[in-house]
C-alpha cells in the first residue's frame, strides 16, 4: 500500500488549483493599499490625485472581484455599475454599486442595459479621474452592446451559427468585437483621459487579452477586413457596416494598466506546488492541453 491516499491527494491537489483563482482572493492578492496609495502589480496610485474612482466590472466573476475592490477602496469608490450573470451573488453588493443582472452564454435585454450603463459611466470619467475595471470569462455575452442597425436577436442568431460552424474563441471574437460598440477597446476609449486599471481573470488558454471577454479595454489587433474573413470563411455575413476598434498606439491607451489576477497556468502552478510539497517529483509539461 503506498504511503498516501490518491483520492485525497488528487482533491487537495485540486483545492489548491481552484483557491490560486479564487476570484476575490486573486484580486486581493495584485491589489493592496497602503494609507492613501493603492498598490496595483508595479503601480502606485495616490488617491488624493484623483477626483473620483469608479469600478466597472463585467463577467461571471465580476461580484466578488468587485468585492475585493470594496474593501481595498472603502468610501474612496464613488460609483460603479457591475454586470454580472444571474445567481452570482449580484445582491450581496451594496451602493455605490449598480447590479446589472445579464445574459450569460447568450446575451440579452439586459447585457445590453449593462454595457449601456457602463458606457454611460466611462463617459463621465475625466483626467482627474481613476476607473478600475474587472474583467472575467463570459464578459462577451454579458457586456453586449451592437453596433446600430445590428438587433440583439441578429447578433445572438450570428453568434449561435459562429458556434455551431465551429468557429474558435478567437474567431468568435474577432467577429464579436467588430460588431461591438463596446468590446475591442471601445470601452477603454470611452474611459479616457481618465486614468484606467484592468484586472483580469482569464478563461482562455494563453491568457490573450484581447480574446478574453473580447478586450473591451486593451487594444484589438484585428480588423474589419479580419472579421469579414472569419464570415466568408463560415458563409455568413453581417446586415449593417462592421466597425472598426482601437488599435495599439492608440491614445486611449495612454493611461491604462492590466494586470492578469488569475488564469489556467496559476492553477497548474498552484497545484504542482502542492505535489511537491507533498512530496511527489511534479513538473508542469503544459497548460495548452
Amino acid at each position: 500500500m503506498p504511503p498516501f491516499d490518491l483520492r485525497r491527494t488528487a482533491a487537495a491537489l485540486q483545492r489548491a488549483a481552484l483557491a490560486a483563482v479564487e476570484p476575490r482572493a486573486a484580486v486581493l492578492r495584485h491589489v493592496t493599499r497602503a494609507d492613501d496609495t493603492l498598490i496595483i502589480g508595479d503601480r502606485r496610485y495616490h488617491l488624493p490625485d484623483y477626483e473620483r474612482v469608479f469600478l466597472i466590472a463585467a463577467g461571471k466573476a465580476a461580484v466578488p472581484m468587485s468585492a475585493a475592490i470594496v474593501e481595498r477602496l472603502g468610501d474612496r469608490l464613488t460609483a460603479g455599475v457591475v454586470v454580472a450573470q444571474r445567481g452570482s451573488g449580484g445582491e450581496t453588493l451594496q451602493p455605490p454599486l449598480t447590479v446589472i443582472i445579464g445574459g450569460h452564454p447568450l446575451p440579452d435585454e439586459g447585457s445590453l442595459r449593462g454595457a449601456r450603463a457602463a458606457l454611460e459611466l466611462a463617459s463621465r470619467a475625466t483626467a482627474r479621474d481613476l476607473v478600475i475595471c474587472l474583467i472575467s470569462g463570459g464578459g462577451s455575452a454579458l457586456l453586449t452592446l451592437p453596433v446600430p442597425g445590428l438587433e440583439l436577436d441578429a447578433l445572438r442568431r450570428l453568434s449561435d451559427a459562429l458556434l455551431r460552424a465551429g468557429a474558435t474563441v478567437g474567431e468568435l471574437n474577432t467577429v464579436r468585437k467588430h460588431c461591438s460598440r463596446v468590446k475591442g477597446g471601445q470601452l477603454a476609449q470611452a474611459i479616457a483621459p481618465a486614468a484606467a486599471v484592468t484586472l483580469v481573470l482569464s478563461d482562455v488558454v494563453g491568457d490573450p487579452l484581447p480574446v478574453i471577454a473580447s478586450g473591451p479595454t486593451v487594444p484589438d489587433p484585428t480588423t474589419v477586413a479580419d472579421a469579414e474573413a472569419v464570415l466568408r470563411r463560415y458563409g455568413l455575413s453581417v446586415p449593417v457596416p462592421l466597425r472598426e476598434t482601437p488599435k495599439p498606439g492608440d491614445p486611449a491607451f495612454a493611461r491604462t494598466q492590466t494586470v492578469i489576477v488569475g488564469s489556467n497556468r496559476r492553477a497548474a502552478v498552484a497545484a504542482v506546488e502542492e505535489a511537491r510539497r507533498r512530496g511527489f517529483n511534479a513538473l508542469l509539461l503544459s497548460t495548452y492541453i
